[in-house]
């Protein structure tokens, strides 16, 4: 259970701080973590570490991952935002064709139960070892520590008071894929939180030092994902609630209000 809830604080923190960083990088309230097919990616690793047995979930999702933010390094040094934007949403279409093809081939029904369990999120570390936690830990320390040193920066981009580079960029990206990584690997990946809460932090603070949305948006991501945790852990009513589907529907509200305000 303890190890649970640090699963939720951690996702809690590095989905929102990645969405924001994301939509500041875009100057773009569509700014998601997900956008540029990492969710995909993470899907595609898992499943080929599931029905193969080559190596943990975890690290084979980490390795998909890295993998695609690799291939999208390299198109930001050579091509502007809105073109990266399109060849993510591309791509991420080509990476989870890649990824049905793995699952739909899985050679018995407890790999796959095991995948899908994974796929639609959950805290409860099933299989998970100490070393996939240690891993998981280290990456969120990098990609934190990469989004509070790079503030100044990020703010005054998204200001347009400066133009950061495409390597500055690139290098960004890959900060926020350690980020993110850090608990999709673990607990799948989860919907809403990465896209939603950043804008619901931007509507209830109109400040553009991203330091503050760090911390509105990290408060309103922990507590909604605790909220859906306890939902799941204790008013499942006797059914197995996956932590995005259970999310989708407690944040409708939320969504609500977004447009609402917009």
């Amino acid at each position: 259970m303890i190890l649970s809830i640090l699963y939720v604080i951690l996702s809690g923190i590095a989905l929102p701080v990645g969405g924001i960083q994301m939509q500041y990088l875009w100057r773009n309230q569509l700014g998601d973590v997900y956008s540029l097919g990492l969710g995909s990616a993470a899907c595609l690793g898992a499943a080929a570490a599931t029905m193969s047995g080559w190596c943990s979930l975890t690290v084979g999702s980490f390795i998909c991952t890295l993998i695609c933010t690799l291939v999208c390094f390299l198109v930001t040094l050579k091509v502007n935002t809105q073109s990266l934007i399109t060849f993510g949403l591309l791509f991420g279409t080509f990476i989870g064709s890649l990824g049905t093809i793995v699952v739909t081939n899985a050679p018995n029904g407890d790999l796959l139960r095991q995948y899908y369990l994974w796929g639609a999120a959950n805290f409860r570390l099933e299989g998970v070892t100490g070393w996939d936690v240690a891993f998981s830990l280290a990456l969120f320390v990098v990609g934190l520590a990469a989004a509070l040193l790079d503030h100044k920066n990020l703010s005054a981009h998204f200001r347009g008071e400066i133009e950061l580079s495409n390597m500055h960029k690139a290098l960004s990206l890959l900060m926020i894929m350690f980020l993110v990584t850090a608990a999709v690997s673990i607990c799948g990946p989860i919907g809403f939180i990465s896209l939603g809460v950043p804008n619901l932090s931007r509507l209830i603070c109109k400040s553009s030092d991203i330091r503050k949305h760090y911390l509105i948006s990290s408060a309103m991501g922990i507590g909604l994902l605790l909220i859906t945790f306890l939902v799941v852990e204790y008013v499942n009513f006797g059914i197995y609630l996956p932590i995005s589907a259970t999310m989708a529907i407690i944040s409708l509200p939320l969504m609500a209000i977004i447009f609402i305000k917009k």
